[in-house]
């Protein structure tokens, strides 16, 4: 039984036992908050917790499996009675992509003609509906926090502004996996804060920019400690602090 201490704060982030969500987690803990790290595999969640040291603590959690996720707010709401933070990290870029395959050539087999369905669900389930359904299940605790902070993880790669302009050097790759899906989860975003408008829970998105992961197989220029910091920065956000936003900690705000 992890008891709440004193009157720390309680976050919980998806997909946290390796990368940016690792990271998030490490400076959550930093601004003495307690640290439920998700992960879908329970041992590599421990482990991962181990490493970030106290105020850090696993909790198994598969964002596609519904069972886990009701099991996952159970265990919150047994042991802490509320959430403050749900930084919703958790997300797959492809299930299909082969290690020797470039990012474009994996673009060229994604196409609206051409794009596996099987694929498209397989990335959507976590980025998207995942998402979702891990939303619902924490929303009554973040509803008992006093200012509660929810925060997705998403990609400029999802920019429709951006991916509309001819000039955008990235545009190619943009197809209906991953890059549409968070352009999907964008849009879920913006729902959740104008549902809780009105409310204090604030509901973000924010990219971390193209950070070195095993989500693009390590390719990324950016570390993990600059990928984490506009996610932790806006689930620490005060009173009056933005909601419904998509920003990154160098580009500022982020068109839709």
């Amino acid at each position: 039984m992890l008891d709440k201490i004193d009157d720390k704060r309680i976050a919980l982030v998806t997909g946290a036992n390796q990368g940016i969500g690792r990271q998030i987690a490490k400076d959550l803990v930093g601004h003495r908050l307690i640290v439920l790290v998700g992960s879908r595999d329970f041992a590599r969640g421990k482990a991962a917790a181990d490493e970030i040291g106290p105020g850090a603590h696993a909790l198994q959690l598969d964002v596609t499996d519904q069972a886990s996720i009701a099991a996952a707010a159970a265990r919150i709401g047994e042991e802490f009675g509320q959430l403050d933070v749900l930084v919703q990290n958790a997300a797959i870029s492809n299930t299909r992509k082969r290690p020797d395959q470039s990012v474009a050539d994996y673009a060229a087999t994604t196409r609206p003609s051409n794009v596996a369905l099987d694929e498209m669900r397989a990335v959507w389930e976590t980025n998207v509906f995942g998402v979702l359904a891990v939303y619902q299940a924490m929303l009554p605790l973040l509803r008992k926090a006093p200012a509660a902070r929810i925060v997705n993880v998403s990609s400029g790669a999802g920019s429709l502004t951006r991916n509309a302009d001819p000039a955008n050097p990235h545009r190619p790759i943009f197809g209906p996996v991953y890059p549409a899906s968070k352009t999907a989860l964008n849009a879920i975003t913006l729902a959740m804060a104008i549902e809780l408008e009105g409310t204090a829970i604030k509901v973000n998105a924010v990219s971390p920019g193209f950070t070195r992961t095993n989500l693009n197989n390590y390719a990324g220029t950016e570390t993990v400690e600059e990928g984490a910091r506009e996610a932790v920065r806006v689930a620490l956000l005060g009173p009056d602090g933005p909601t419904g936003t998509f920003t990154h900690a160098t580009l500022g705000t982020l068109p839709w």
